[in-house]
């Protein structure tokens, strides 16, 4: 062999080698995962956290390699939590309705880009082109143009129906391009359980159970509240206060329950991350999506922006963004595909890890950010991350978010200005208030104080006393997860007569602002 070809191949062979090695490393480097250690951990964060209880299961190439739960079902009490203990996974089924509708794609009853008026023909949103438009698609990736929780007070304690909402979706106002804008919608969901219903002849709660938790053995996951009375090992929600935790009762989300209604043990979560991880497939043959319908959930289909902030905090996630059902980011170098849930005193939070055949559930009986510093600590475990207090900066980021928000509330409900009175008798602010969006509201003199009762929503009472000007301090007479008092605006018109009511509750995510409540 001549000289130069002897050492090209000899060069060759060696860059072969390295990049066999280099191919192999990853898999020699996978980090042995102390269990107790991670344990000890999530024990410590719960018994910092203002959250009474958690559970935790890990799943790992096709088995459950852990499932765990801390703490205490309710404040006050000595009922523990276990891996069998039901949580809201709250919008953690938006991932089961995607799921619903790509078997129903599967079986040519529809298709991902039919137009929702092809299967509700009342369907409408705030343009005409895009009430035509709106595919069965643009329902499951926040891209509808509406703002991010608009007309959430549409489901909220109403007595409206799924139909309901849907049908006066179109009154909420455009806040982003169609297409062209993230907003997290739980209205397209409740419109794509509507679709579940026109196509399968059954309600999203009937498909969901029949189709995916039976065949599973998800025994404990239910569809609603209403069956919570005859369960036992049940959570109970929590709200974090200034100074205390405060038990919640349950709240009944059976209308949106599309968008956020599944109540489910990490146990039972098990076998739908197992389910997920190996594409769709549940035991020898037995599918109940393809890999191709979960490819396409698992695609991105609307960009949402990451944040400078966001950079700083996890420097090795580039990008997000949301499939169908899904959350999606890079992180350590892996594909993610996630989702958080909130219901009124309780978050909950699933991590998939695809490439690592990896899955994470955690479920809380209380509204804080623990998920997400649990489940960052276990992705860090496996993944080869270095070891961060995720607890601990978290927690302090949460501390800080809390003072604000209590804060805000303080101020909406501060006087602005001493020693003013009404305009006009407290007879005069009496009477009905209403608009398309969300219905009527009244205003009644009680026991010489004013009430505000939003008609469509039974537990929304407040009572109303004087701040300023025309200006009311609002309570309401029940605690709600969400948000606390605030004040009314009753504006007077052009004859110096009560014309209008706008409603300042300062939160995060229902949006009182939006209602239009006119003299009637």
């Amino acid at each position: 062999m001549k000289p130069l070809l002897h050492s090209y191949l000899a060069r060759l062979f060696a860059a072969s080698l390295l990049t066999c090695l280099f191919l192999i490393a990853p898999l020699q480097a996978q980090p042995a995962v102390d269990l107790q250690q991670l344990d000890a951990y999530i024990a410590e964060a719960q018994a910092a956290w203002p959250v009474p209880g958690l559970a935790v299961a890990i799943v790992k190439d096709g088995e459950v390699l852990f499932e765990k739960g801390y703490g205490v079902r309710e404040v006050g009490t000595d009922d523990a939590v276990d891996e069998h203990t039901v949580f809201a996974i709250a919008s953690n089924t938006k991932a089961f309705i995607a799921a619903s509708l790509a078997m129903l794609v599967e079986e040519g009853k529809l298709s991902w880009d039919d137009p929702v008026r092809t299967h509700l023909p009342y369907f409408a949103l705030y343009d005409p082109y895009v009430s035509d438009a709106m595919r069965v698609r643009d329902l499951l990736c926040h891209r509808s143009g509406l703002g991010t929780f608009s007309g959430d007070l549409l489901w909220y304690g109403t007595t409206y129906t799924a139909e309901d909402v849907v049908r006066r979706a179109r009154h909420v106002k455009q806040a982003g391009p169609f297409r062209a804008s993230y907003g997290y919608s739980n209205l397209m969901f409740i419109t794509a359980g509507e679709v579940i219903r026109a196509v399968s002849g059954q309600s999203w709660a009937d498909f969901v159970e029949a189709r995916i938790l039976d065949p599973l053995g998800m025994e404990r996951t239910v569809t609603s509240v209403e069956t919570l009375a005859a369960m036992e090992n049940v959570a109970t929600p929590h709200k974090p206060t200034p100074d205390d935790i405060l038990p919640l009762a349950w709240f009944n989300w059976d209308t949106m329950g599309a968008a956020g209604g599944l109540i489910s043990s990490v146990d039972d979560m098990a076998r739908w991350l197992l389910l997920q991880l190996d594409g769709g497939s549940h035991g020898d043959d037995v599918w109940l999506f393809s890999q191709d319908a979960q490819h396409e959930m698992w695609s991105p289909h609307t960009v949402i922006p990451v944040s400078r902030a966001s950079l700083e905090r996890t420097p090795s996630t580039h990008f997000r963004a949301y499939g169908l059902g899904w959350g999606l980011n890079d992180y350590l170098g892996r594909k993610v595909v996630s989702h958080g849930g909130g219901y009124d005193g309780m978050f909950s939070r699933v991590v998939l890890v695809p490439e690592e055949n990896l899955g994470v559930v955690v479920l809380t009986n209380s509204m804080t950010g623990i998920t997400t510093a649990v489940s960052n600590r276990i992705l860090d475990a496996f993944l080869g991350g270095e070891p961060r207090d995720w607890s601990a900066e978290m927690l302090e980021r949460d501390l800080s978010y809390r003072a604000q928000f209590f804060a805000r509330i303080d101020d909406a409900m501060a006087a602005k200005a001493a020693g003013t009175t009404p305009s006009l008798p407290l007879t005069a602010y009496t009477g009905t208030f209403g608009g398309a969006l969300y219905g009527d509201a009244e205003v009644t003199l009680e026991d010489d104080g004013l009430v505000l009762r939003l008609l469509p929503a039974a537990q929304l009472v407040a009572d109303l006393t004087h701040l300023h000007h025309n200006v009311f301090r609002l309570e309401w007479r029940e605690e709600f997860a969400w948000f606390g008092g605030g004040n009314a605006n009753f504006i007077l018109d052009a004859n110096g007569e009560v014309g209008e009511i706008k409603l300042d509750v300062p939160n995060d995510d229902l949006w009182f602002y939006e209602l239009e409540l006119i003299r009637k």
